[in-house]
């Protein structure tokens, strides 16, 4: 018996437990969707092509990948505190390194120098983010469907944060310019790593004995393993547009090339993305009552869990469609892609919802890190495939293959959901 399974039962004080998680978990995502923005517009602004811009967020997914490979068992051997202050910290060190880059360096130099920092910020998040969820399947009351409750509310808000963070990257680097910016989020970020060590109490659970050997990466239980690849290509049917495609087309359609049109296009995309983001978190939050979560048998939820893996599909095709119906840019056409991005949203709020709930569920306490390590491997997986074809897609075929990929990606991810039944 590890201690983990020990310390399954909630410390003396859950509550302020979670909310102490949350709170991190909320300045994490809003540093990161902030530098995210930042990155995206100030080397577009600076003429990168899409398949460069994808490049700057290329290592930032492939350590996710290895991070979460390593981060369960680094949150098992030294307890999930641990590695939240180390995600936290991480990400200072990150912000304070992109802020020494210098205008005069070459194209290359550039793109390595922030590929690198953008994987210190990769290893980060998923630190920040495996022991924020692994917190909640530890300290979540386990009736009336607490666990979903909870988790929808972590997961809902930190998404509604993370857009938050993408305005105020944009709004940063048209005000303040990307150094300033840059600094003033890792100081910020700072003083909220000095207040979660000092706020989270003692006992947070997650440690197991010293003598347990690396291993066991891969759950015994067929169902994270299905889920997990049906996590992989959801998100990488995301960001397959999110990262370069829609935002590289919106910047082209909104500025006329002048300095004062690109800062007025800086503000649409971000406040589109962001929007496209918070509202994202909102339908998160709402999820277990929108899928009647409380007590909820789990073979019910899985059932509807292939429902709404089955209703995205059309909608990335469909959008495809009226792209390479237009031909080239069109005001109706940028009211369909608003309108159909954000229905988008909608079913891919509710699929991930109920992933992240699957996952608590169908993990145990006993090597709860380890499972949700592994999920998050296949998450920053499918972002890695998302990213990569969002810039060759985009580049190759504009808009409609972008979109196309992204309907590709998520019929994958409906096949595989489909599996959970079995």
């Amino acid at each position: 018996m590890t201690d983990a399974a020990n310390s399954a039962a909630p410390p003396p004080n859950p509550l302020r437990a979670y909310v102490a998680v949350t709170a991190a978990y909320w300045a994490f995502m809003l540093s990161d969707g902030a530098l995210r923005m930042l990155v995206l517009l100030h080397f577009n602004g600076l003429g990168f092509t899409p398949i460069q811009l994808a490049w700057l967020f290329l290592l930032y997914e492939v350590a996710g990948v290895i991070t979460n490979l390593a981060a369960g068992w680094l949150a098992a051997r030294f307890g999930l505190a641990a590695t939240l202050y180390g995600g936290l910290a991480l990400q200072i060190g990150a912000l304070v390194a992109l802020a020494q880059l210098d205008p005069s360096w070459g194209v290359a130099a550039s793109v390595a120098f922030v590929m690198a920092v953008q994987g210190v910020s990769g290893v980060a998040k998923d630190l920040a983010k495996m022991s924020s969820k692994s917190a909640v399947k530890l300290l979540a009351p386990k009736e009336d469907g607490g666990l979903f409750r909870w988790v929808a509310l972590l997961t809902g808000s930190k998404n509604a944060v993370k857009g938050l963070g993408f305005f105020l990257g944009a709004a940063l680097l048209a005000l303040a310019g990307f150094k300033a910016a840059v600094w003033g989020l890792a100081v910020v970020l700072g003083v909220i790593l000095i207040a979660v060590v000092l706020f989270l109490p003692a006992g947070l659970p997650g440690r197991m004995k010293s003598e347990e050997a690396w291993g066991g990466w891969r759950s015994k239980d067929p169902r994270v393993n299905r889920l997990s690849l049906a996590r992989m290509f959801l998100f990488g049917a995301r960001d397959v547009w999110f990262v370069v495609g829609i935002p590289v087309y919106f910047q082209a359609v909104l500025s006329d090339g002048t300095s004062e049109g690109r800062r007025e296009a800086f503000f649409l995309i971000g406040s589109f993305l962001a929007l496209w983001i918070i509202a994202y978190g909102a339908v998160q939050a709402f999820a277990p009552r929108l899928l009647g979560g409380r007590g909820q048998p789990e073979a019910e939820t899985t059932r509807k869990a292939i429902l709404w893996a089955g209703l995205l599909v059309p909608v990335p095709f469909l959008l495809a469609g009226a792209a390479w119906a237009a031909g080239e840019p069109a005001p109706w056409l940028t009211a369909t892609l608003i309108a159909g991005l954000l229905l988008f949203g909608f079913v891919f709020a509710v699929n991930s919802s109920v992933h992240s709930y699957l996952i608590l569920a169908f993990g145990s306490a006993e090597r709860i890190t380890r499972d949700v390590g592994f999920y998050y491997m296949a998450n920053a997986a499918g972002r890695l495939i998302g990213t990569l074809l969002s810039g060759l897609s985009y580049q190759v075929g504009g808009l409609p293959l972008c979109l196309t990929s992204a309907g590709v990606m998520a019929l994958a991810s409906w096949l595989a959901a489909r599996r959970l039944s079995a």
